[in-house]
Formats: C-alpha cells, sequence, structure tokens
C-alpha cells in the first residue's frame, strides 16, 4: 500500500463484536419530499436559471439496517450536491433525536443538474457561513427520513451482487490533437486533455482515461421474500436532456421507478424504496464524443439509461444469495488536506479581468466564475480537513468521499479493497469539488482547474490510502 503523510482526527470505529443465536438483523427504508419552491435557481452550469417547472419530484431515500448490535443508515438526495453543514446537521440531529451515532449515518448527493442547490452561496471555505431555508430544509428532512425509516425496522434478510451496463459510461476528458485544446478561463494554454470537446470533433485522439461499467448493489427483504429497499450504486454522471427550466431527479429517480416496477413491488406497505447512488463520475458522462449526437426529445435519454441500467440489475437481482444475519461495522474519520492557492500569474490574470468588467461588457460566464474562484483561494487556509467514511456490510465495503472522484480511483479501490464487493458514494457528507489523481492532474484539462479541483495534487491517493485503511479495520474487527 502506498505510504503518504496526512494528519487523521476524530476516528471512530464500532463494529459488533460477534453475533449469538438472539440477535435479527433488521431493515428500514423511507423518502421525503425535498422538492423545493420554483423560482429558486438551477445550477447545473455556470450560468444559474430559475426554476419553472417540477417536472418529477426530488426525495431523500433513507435505508436503515441493524445486525442487533450495530446500526448504520444510508440517506441519499436528489440534489446536485449538499454542502457540509447540511450533511453535518442532519447527522447531528439524527443522533440527538434516535441515538443512532452520527458517524454512522452516510448523507449524499446523486448531482443531478437539474435542482436548485443544498450548497449555499458562501465560499467552501467560509466558516462563518449561515444556512439558508432550504439547506435548514433539507438537513431537516434529511433527519425526518432516517427517522422514519428507523420507525420502519423489521426483521429482514440481506443480500448483494453487481452487474454490468458499459453502454452509457463514456469517459469526457479527450486526449487532443497537439495545439487544438482551447485556453482555459485561468489564462493557461498547457492543457493536453480537453473536457467534453464535442461530438465527432476532428482533433479528437482517445479518451483520456477509463470508465467503470458495475453496478454495484445490496438489497433487503422482508424473512417471506418480499422487497423492502435496494441501495445501487453507478459510476455515471447525469444524463441531462430535461426540457428547459424543469426541476428532475435525472435517470436516478427514474431507475428507482424501473426497477420497483421490475421487483413487483408498486404499492406495497410498508412501500419499496430504491436508492441509485452515484459512483466515481468525476470524468464519466453518458455522451461518446466519437459519434454523431442523436436527437431525442426531452427526458428520452434518460429513461433509455434508468431502464437498462435497472433491468440488468434486476437480472442480477435474481442470483442474489439471501443471508439471515451479516455484521455491520461503521468508521468514520477526517483527514487534512492541503488547499491549492492561485499563481501569481494567475492572480494577475483574475485581478485584470475583474477590473475591466462592467455591466455593458457581458463578460464570459465561465471566465468570469473562475475569476472570482482565483480570488477566493488567495485567502483560504493552508489546509481544511474533509470528512471520510467507510462501512462493512458483511463482506461488501462502502466508502463515502465529499469529492467528484475520477474513475481511476474507484478502480483502484475496488482492486485493493479487503472486502468484495467494494464500491465509493460520491459527493457524501459535503461537495468539495473535482478529485483527479495526479497523473490526471497533470493533463489538465477542466477539472484539474483552480476552482474546479482545490486540494492537492496528492490528495486523491493520501484519500484513498486512508479509507482502504478503514475498510481494513472493519474487515479485521472480530
Amino acid at each position: 500500500m502506498r505510504r503518504t503523510k496526512m494528519i487523521v482526527l476524530g476516528i471512530t470505529l464500532v463494529s459488533a463484536l460477534g453475533v449469538c443465536a438472539a440477535d435479527t438483523f433488521r431493515a428500514g427504508a423511507a423518502k421525503g419530499n425535498i422538492t423545493p419552491e420554483l423560482g429558486g435557481k438551477i445550477v447545473g452550469g455556470f450560468k444559474p436559471f430559475a426554476a419553472a417547472h417540477v417536472h418529477d419530484d426530488l426525495w431523500v431515500r433513507a435505508l436503515v439496517l441493524d445486525d442487533g448490535k450495530t446500526r448504520v443508515a444510508f440517506a441519499v438526495c436528489d440534489l446536485i450536491g449538499i454542502s457540509r453543514n447540511v450533511a453535518d446537521m442532519a447527522r447531528r440531529l439524527v443522533e440527538e433525536e434516535t441515538k443512532l451515532p452520527a458517524g454512522h449515518l452516510l448523507v449524499s448527493a446523486v448531482h443531478t443538474h437539474s435542482a436548485t442547490s443544498a450548497r449555499g452561496s458562501g465560499g467552501l471555505f467560509d466558516l462563518d457561513q449561515k444556512m439558508d431555508a432550504y439547506q435548514i430544509f433539507v438537513a431537516r428532512r434529511i433527519a425526518d427520513t432516517v427517522r422514519c425509516a428507523i420507525n420502519n425496522l423489521a426483521p429482514a434478510r440481506v443480500g448483494w451482487g453487481a452487474a454490468s451496463e458499459p453502454r452509457h459510461v463514456f469517459n469526457r476528458r479527450w486526449h487532443m490533437k497537439p495545439g487544438t485544446v482551447p485556453m482555459t478561463p485561468l489564462g493557461g494554454t498547457n492543457d493536453v486533455v480537453q473536457f467534453n470537446p464535442g461530438y465527432r470533433n476532428p482533433n479528437l485522439v482517445k479518451p483520456a482515461g477509463p470508465t467503470d461499467p458495475e453496478i454495484c448493489f445490496f438489497a433487503v427483504q422482508t424473512p417471506e421474500g418480499k422487497p423492502l429497499a435496494l441501495f445501487a450504486n453507478y459510476s455515471l454522471h447525469y444524463v441531462g436532456g430535461v426540457r428547459g427550466a424543469d426541476i428532475s431527479a435525472d435517470y436516478f429517480g427514474m431507475f428507482n421507478d424501473r426497477i420497483r416496477q421490475l421487483l413487483g413491488a408498486d404499492r406495497q406497505e410498508p412501500p419499496f424504496i430504491s436508492i441509485m447512488s452515484n459512483g466515481t463520475s468525476g470524468d464519466i458522462n453518458n455522451i461518446d464524443f466519437s459519434k454523431d449526437r442523436q436527437k431525442l426529445p426531452p427526458y428520452a435519454k434518460m429513461r433509455i439509461v434508468a431502464n437498462d441500467v435497472a433491468e440488468k440489475v434486476h437480472a442480477a437481482y435474481q442470483t442474489i444469495q439471501w443471508r439471515d444475519h451479516v455484521i455491520l461495522g461503521a468508521a468514520f474519520g477526517e483527514i487534512e488536506l492541503q488547499l491549492r492557492r492561485p499563481t501569481p500569474e494567475q492572480l494577475a490574470y483574475a485581478k485584470a479581468f475583474l477590473a475591466e468588467q462592467t455591466e455593458a461588457s457581458k463578460p464570459n460566464p465561465r471566465r468570469m466564475v473562475y475569476a472570482k474562484r482565483i480570488m477566493e483561494h488567495d485567502r483560504v487556509p493552508a489546509t481544511w480537513k474533509f470528512p471520510l467514511q467507510a462501512f462493512r456490510l458483511g463482506d461488501v465495503g462502502i466508502v463515502a468521499i465529499p469529492f467528484e472522484v475520477f474513475c481511476e480511483s474507484g478502480l483502484d479501490l475496488k482492486r485493493r479493497s479487503p472486502l468484495k464487493p467494494s464500491f465509493t458514494v460520491e459527493l457524501a457528507n459535503g461537495c468539495f469539488g473535482y478529485l483527479p489523481t495526479p497523473e490526471q492532474h497533470a493533463l489538465g484539462g477542466y477539472e484539474t482547474w483552480l476552482g474546479s479541483n482545490r486540494v492537492e495534487i496528492d490528495a486523491s491517493n493520501k484519500i484513498l490510502d486512508r479509507v482502504l485503511e478503514m475498510l481494513t479495520q472493519l474487515q479485521k474487527a472480530p
């Protein structure tokens, strides 16, 4: 294992200390509506715009598991991201009101680009940032939904599996012919790869990284075999293709609807809850730039993706080996990483650009965003602490990372984890930008720019080593 220097604080490791015949494995699930009011800003691009219609509601979906000694919970929100203070408030409320340890609750976002934001309007590293009304609402709703899932706890069996759907995942970073990569909004010209280079771009050479077609999942059912809940993980960014200023949970929500139909779990009591989480999709999307663009009506592409993924999971679901009991474990910690600072050249470029802007100049939105981010990063602390989590569910390992993680890191975790299968839930307990590998940093591109990425270049390796240590601790626990 790669050795790195880091500071780790606040580690809590709890796992079951053996199982006796009287222990009963239980599960409970629930969902709560977090659809915002119309008029709030949809923040999927560089130029936010007001939401005008709700195509499908946004939800927080929660699943609670209890092995008789240890209780863990997972809550996934149909949002582009959540700030750490939203996740911390939700976990604090849950601990105060249910005694579930705060470190045993994973809170994440799916990263739909058709939702208003629960990330707040202040800087990511602003200690005095106050939560807005929607952030408070989301935190409260997460806590209430977890509480309802606890109320629904009942004897259950558990199992897991994996499927593969390679037709819908593509690396969106491409090597380009020399001299054809556009200048960055930071003023640089050293990028080797280009993000989203355009369909049938004649300058395409090859994708800059791999994809991960695996869909990992675990599920719970009643002792009699009735489906209760399913938690899935697929390394694919949002699909998009909405109509105008619609609010939508994207393919994540459509997958949840379709798998419920395939399992024949409609209109049951308590309701069946499916949860699709986002894996390591920081450099993965649903666009094959080597081919012509498909012309499809709104929502058609995301429904194709959702249906195909659901059908693969449904087929694998039939092969599950159901277990009456498994050991649960949870670990929570923080890792301290250096924050990036602008170079003197970047700072001078941003200052000059901002000084030139007037109301009449109509600046390029992307250049404006990055100029402001450069100025923000000139004031950030030297280091910052980021939350990490790991969970054990029998033989399954789950880690939670508060970044948009590159696919290579997710594949590396799956190869090196002592628990098989293992997978990563990204954008968990916070939302701090992209997490490229050092090798991808060297290639440049949108995800590596200061303001897209905010932490030291070796951060992905340090984080991966730490969560693997946490999984090893959980795997070795009695």
